[in-house]
C-alpha cells in the first residue's frame, strides 16, 4: 500500500541576483529576487529536482502549510509530497513566485531602488521567455544543471514548453497540462476585458495607486469574476450552483438573488484583497505575447524542433479555455520532431480548473510517468 503523506510544515526562502537582469523588452532590472520553497531532499548529483511552475494567480507556495494553524495548504498539494505523483520521497520539488510577482519576487508592488518608492508603472512587463530565463539562474544558484522535469498546468505549462527551447539541454521531461502553444484571439478578448476593468478604476491611478494608498478593488473584483467564468465547464457550473436561489425566493432586485451571484462575488471579493493589480496586467499580458512560432513564421513544429526532452502532454474535456485540440497541436508538431512524446485526453467536468483537482485517473497518468522518467 502507497503511504499518502502531507509535505508538512514549509517556509519560503528568498534568492537575490545582483546582476542587472535584460528582460525580452529590452528593459533592465538592476538587482532582482525571487521567492521560492522546496519539498523532498536534493540527490547528491543534485539529478532529481522538479521545478513546479505556477499559472496565473499562483504562487512558489506548491505545497505544505506555513504553520501549525494554517488552513490553506499549497495550491497543488494534492499532487506533491510523499507517495504523490510528485512524490517527495524521490523528487526534490521547487515551486517559484515568477518575477513580476506579488508574493515576494521582486515585482510592481516592490522598491524601485532608483526612486525608493514602488516601480509601480514603471515595472517592465516580462514574458514567459524572462520568466524561464530567471528560473534557470536560480537552479543555477541551487547547484541544479539538469533538471528530471519540469511541470506546469495553464500559464504554468507554457513555462514548460519553453524550458525545453531556451535550455533544451537542461530538462530532461516536460509535463505540459492543460495548455496551449499561444492564445487564441477569445482568449486574447477575455485577457483584455480583464485588463480594461483594471485599468478603468478610478483607484487604479495608472497604476501608481500605492502612492495614494488605495486599491484598484472594484477592477480587480470584476478581472477575476470574468476569469472563474472561464475556469469551470458549463456543466460544472450547473451541477454546482444550476439556477439555486440564494433565499430561496426571487427578491426583484439587483442584490445577490443566485447562488452563482454570490460564488463570483465572494471570489472577486477573496482575490482582490489578496493580489495586486499591476502582477494581474503583466501576467495576462505573458500569456497574449506567448507564441514559439511567432520567429518561425507561425509553424510550430519548426519552433519545437530544438526541443530535446520527453514529454508528457495531458488535456480535459470539458477544458474550453485550453481545449484539448490546443494540446493536440503540441504533440503533433513534437511528433513532427520525432521527440518521445506521451499524450493524455481526460475526461473530466471541471473545465480549465481540472488540472488542480485531485482526480485518481489524471493523478495515476502523472505518477506512473514520473516513475517510468525515474
Amino acid at each position: 500500500m502507497r503511504e499518502i503523506l502531507s509535505v508538512g510544515i514549509v517556509a519560503p526562502q528568498s534568492a537575490h541576483f545582483s546582476e542587472p537582469l535584460t528582460l525580452k523588452s529590452g528593459a533592465t532590472l538592476p538587482a532582482w529576487d525571487l521567492v521560492y520553497e522546496t519539498y523532498g531532499t536534493l540527490d547528491a548529483e543534485k539529478s532529481n529536482a522538479i521545478l513546479v511552475c505556477h499559472a496565473l494567480s499562483g504562487t512558489h507556495h506548491v505545497a505544505g502549510r506555513h504553520h501549525e494553524s494554517d488552513t490553506h495548504a499549497g495550491w497543488w498539494d494534492n499532487m506533491i509530497g510523499p507517495g504523490k505523483p510528485l512524490d517527495t520521497n524521490k523528487y526534490f520539488v521547487i515551486g517559484v513566485n515568477n518575477l513580476g510577482g506579488c508574493h515576494g519576487s521582486t515585482g510592481p508592488s516592490s522598491t524601485n531602488p532608483e526612486t525608493g518608492k514602488p516601480w509601480g508603472s514603471n515595472f517592465p512587463l516580462v514574458t514567459v521567455e524572462d520568466w524561464v530565463k530567471t528560473q534557470a539562474q536560480l537552479a543555477s544558484k541551487l547547484g541544479i544543471h539538469s533538471l528530471a522535469a519540469v511541470v506546469g498546468g495553464s500559464l504554468g505549462g507554457m513555462q514548460a514548453l519553453q524550458w525545453t527551447l531556451t535550455y533544451p539541454d537542461r530538462v530532461r521531461n516536460a509535463l505540459v497540462i492543460a495548455a496551449a502553444p499561444n492564445l487564441t484571439a477569445q482568449n486574447m478578448a477575455f485577457n483584455e476585458v480583464a485588463r480594461q476593468a483594471i485599468i478603468t478604476d478610478p483607484e487604479f491611478h495608472n497604476g501608481d495607486y500605492y502612492e495614494h494608498g488605495v486599491v484598484p478593488r472594484r477592477g480587480l473584483r470584476i478581472a477575476r469574476m470574468l476569469g472563474h467564468i472561464t475556469y469551470l465547464s458549463d456543466d460544472a457550473m450547473g451541477a454546482k450552483f444550476g439556477r439555486k436561489l440564494r433565499s430561496g425566493e426571487i427578491k426583484y432586485s439587483f442584490d445577490v438573488e443566485f447562488e452563482m451571484e454570490s460564488y463570483l462575488r465572494y471570489q472577486g471579493d477573496k482575490f482582490a484583497g489578496e493580489f495586486d493589480a499591476n502582477t494581474y496586467l503583466r501576467m495576462t499580458r505573458a500569456l497574449d505575447y506567448y507564441d514559439p512560432a511567432t520567429a518561425f513564421d507561425g509553424n510550430l513544429s519548426a519552433a519545437l524542433a530544438q526541443a530535446r526532452a520527453n514529454f508528457l502532454v495531458i488535456s480535459f474535456t470539458s477544458d474550453w479555455r485550453f481545449s484539448p485540440a490546443r494540446s493536440r497541436e503540441i504533440v503533433k508538431a513534437l511528433l513532427d520532431n520525432e521527440r518521445d512524446v506521451t499524450y493524455a485526453e481526460l475526461t473530466a467536468a471541471h473545465g480549465h480548473d481540472a488540472f488542480l483537482m485531485e482526480d485518481p485517473h489524471y493523478h495515476a497518468i502523472v505518477r506512473a510517468y514520473l516513475e517510468n522518467a525515474a
